[in-house]
């Protein structure tokens, strides 16, 4: 146990004004209490108000005219395939994009338009997964949804035009669901995108502790939401917090990201070390006092980040 004094945590002068101002703005949500985990209309009043807050941060960031969107069934789950503009039509490739939100957010609409954020930040077409979620559909049934889906990208496209990524609550179903794809045989894709991801639901990193309270968008442990997906097993499970998993069986190319402020700084440190002791190619970006969310894409900051993004998914598809 180390103690420390109560102190101020200044304003960095190493990242851009932009990114300074982002900063300035404190806490960009209100801490409030879990439900009772058996509480499941509390819990889906809260889901409620936390989708509509995340509608909030996504709203005017997407220019709905920029990309074209057709809602699809991926062998029986529902998502969506979003198109940026000049794009050949019988281009293969596509960026396999499972959305964040804590396990238990996210869904339906503010699926739709994060796919289309994806879009245009990866510059590919991409499948976004509009997976069941808790209090109605706890583990397994977002891996099974994940899993479904991602054999019909398989079966329609080739894993080698496939890169799946995801960020926070989409990094560890990202790979989750390729750890159990590999166990069921399935093809791996050509590489893995994991931004900032919740790879370990036990939350034992150094980072839950050491930036609880200094990152602005995760201000609170998310154990009560990690137990309620969960449903009863067991968080090390390796389908539940992939950083347990077994990667020497393989496991794809994969870019990692986290900012030192981020509250999951941890996971994304230890998934890189676990992909490299396991002689898995991983590079890891961590940027400058940024939070979990980035800089909200109003900093130069996130476009550096970008720019590596598609340069990661660029050469997966080349090779």
């Amino acid at each position: 146990m180390t103690d420390l004094p109560a102190r101020s945590i200044p304003i960095p002068t190493s990242v851009s004004g932009a990114a300074q101002q982002v900063i300035a703005m404190g806490p960009l949500r209100p801490t409030r209490d879990y439900p009772p985990l058996d509480d499941l209309e509390a819990w889906r009043a809260m889901i409620k108000h936390e989708d509509e807050y995340m509608r909030s941060l996504i709203d005017g960031r997407v220019d709905t005219s920029a990309v074209e969107v057709e809602a699809v069934d991926f062998n029986g789950v529902p998502g969506f395939v979003v198109t940026p503009p000049e794009l050949a039509a019988d281009d293969p490739r596509i960026y396999f994009d499972i959305h964040g939100g804590a396990l238990i957010l996210g869904g339906g609409e503010i699926c739709r338009l994060m796919g289309m954020l994806t879009a245009l930040r990866v510059q590919a077409k991409v499948w976004t997964v509009d997976y069941r979620m808790p209090p109605d559909h706890p583990y397994p049934a977002p891996l099974d949804d994940c899993v479904a889906a991602y054999g019909a990208a398989v079966e329609q496209c080739g894993p080698q035009n496939i890169v799946a990524g995801g960020a926070s609550a989409g990094g560890n179903l990202v790979a989750a669901m390729l750890l159990r794809a590999r166990d069921e045989g399935l093809p791996l894709p050509a590489g893995a995108v994991l931004l900032t991801p919740e790879v370990d639901l036990t939350e034992s990193g150094d980072s839950f502790q050491t930036n609880l309270g200094l990152d602005p968008l995760l201000t609170r442990s998310l154990m009560p939401a990690n137990l309620l997906y969960a449903d009863g097993h067991d968080l090390r499970d390796p389908y539940l917090s992939p950083l347990f998993g077994d990667f020497t069986k393989g496991f794809p190319p994969t870019m990692i990201s986290a900012g030192t402020r981020d509250l999951f700084l941890s996971n994304a440190v230890l998934m890189h070390r676990a992909l490299r002791s396991a002689g898995v190619a991983a590079e890891l970006h961590v940027m400058e006092a940024s939070g979990h969310g980035g800089f909200l894409g109003l900093a130069p900051e996130d476009g550096e980040l970008d720019k590596e993004l598609r340069r990661f998914v660029n050469d997966r598809w080349r090779n």
